[in-house]
């Protein structure tokens, strides 16, 4: 095949002047890997010398093209044997914010799943944990010996620097450390590397994601937070997940903030992750939680209270939440047996986990199999 077409439509597409609208992008994935090389190569020796095409990327481990995009229905007509052509959606965080406050010490979430009583077996140590998310505060003092350089997918070249506070947030419940003044997390010894895939408004690319996993599985994490979702489906983001499921990277994604029943957002919704749902300090699940066959575990998620911004705290409720008390759980079992695979990890968490309270009205038919993680010692000494 005559690789050089795609190319000259590429670079007719990606020329500013073609394309108004930031949104206007296409995820193009090749269904033939030499053809996906050859296309990649040519690209770099091209933006070598142009450098209004550096904004274009690609993911090796999904073969996929990510570039500005008006005309790609000429691409996927022409080539739509060879190329898989899908819109690159908006996808969003899930948390609400709520009332600043003061460092919590040990928050009532990781009280409740019985970290503490975990930590004199395991604190996680040595445990890479990609968070998928707004970026971190590096200044945060409870977050100082928790991180590690990660990468920026909005703005490449810097740091992975927090312009919203969700992912911040989300790395305090996993990993903070600060017992003196500030807050404990569940994992505090485990290591967050930061993926900034977010923008300040809590909104990324679907393509921003899927570089965000590829990233995350080059760099060797042991488990990625994805406290995210969105409603519709889409293939590409199966496409990476499913690869980091089969080098046995462990995938926690939040189940949505919808109150819906019998449902829930994607990525949580695809078999390969742990979809995770909220529950209140009454062990109930939480009103705005997603719940249903498709959710594997509830977590602590509401009103929530974690690191925030310019070293300070923050009180948030959502699935996101919850989902960054099941990434710190899955630390601790790691960090004590080494290379269980995604789907033991899955298993284990079920095994240990304890029956929890439907709220008046509700039938389990409505939430599917309703269990909260009891961390456990019993699930470090399985």
């Amino acid at each position: 095949m005559n690789y050089t077409r795609i190319m000259q439509s590429l670079l007719w597409e990606s020329n500013p002047r073609h394309h108004t609208q930031e949104s206007d992008r296409r995820i193009l994935t090749f269904h033939d890997p030499q053809l996906f090389l050859k296309c990649v190569h040519e690209w770099n020796e091209i933006s070598k010398s142009a450098c209004e095409l550096q904004h274009v990327t690609y993911s090796p481990l999904t073969r996929s093209i990510i570039a500005p995009s008006s005309l790609t229905a000429s691409i996927e007509a022409e080539f739509k044997q060879d190329i898989t052509v899908e819109e690159d959606a908006r996808i969003s965080i899930h948390a609400v914010k709520g009332s600043i406050e003061t460092g919590p010490g040990i928050p009532w979430g990781v009280k409740q799943i019985r970290a503490p009583q975990a930590w004199s077996i395991s604190t996680g140590h040595r445990v890479k944990i990609g968070v998928i998310d707004t970026g971190v505060d590096f200044s945060h003092p409870d977050l100082q010996h928790s991180l590690m350089k990660g990468v920026n997918l909005v703005n490449r070249g810097m740091l992975p620097y927090d312009d919203n506070g969700h992912g911040t947030h989300i790395s305090g419940t996993i990993a903070a450390a600060n017992s003196v003044q500030g807050m404990i997390g569940v994992a505090p010894k485990s290591t967050i590397y930061p993926v900034k895939a977010f923008d300040h408004n809590g909104s990324a690319f679907v393509s921003d994601i899927v570089m965000g996993i590829d990233w995350c599985i080059r760099s060797g994490v042991d488990i990625i937070n994805m406290s995210f979702g969105m409603q519709t489906r889409s293939q590409a983001l199966l496409d990476v997940v499913t690869k980091a499921y089969q080098s046995g990277v462990i995938i926690v994604a939040s189940s949505g903030n919808d109150g819906k029943r019998r449902t829930v957002d994607y990525p949580a919704r695809y078999q390969q992750t742990i979809a995770v749902g909220a529950t209140d300090r009454y062990h109930r699940i939480a009103a705005f939680s997603n719940r249903g066959q498709f959710v594997d575990i509830y977590a602590p998620g509401d009103k929530i209270v974690s690191s925030w911004l310019h070293g300070k705290y923050h009180e948030m409720s959502g699935t996101s939440m919850a989902t960054s008390h099941v990434s710190g759980t899955i630390a601790l079992l790691l960090a004590q047996k080494p290379g269980i695979k995604p789907a033991a990890i899955k298993a284990l968490l079920r095994r240990t986990s304890l029956p929890i309270r439907l709220r008046k009205g509700r039938t389990s038919s409505d939430c599917g199999e309703v269990y909260t993680i009891r961390f456990l010692k019993e699930g470090l000494k399985l």
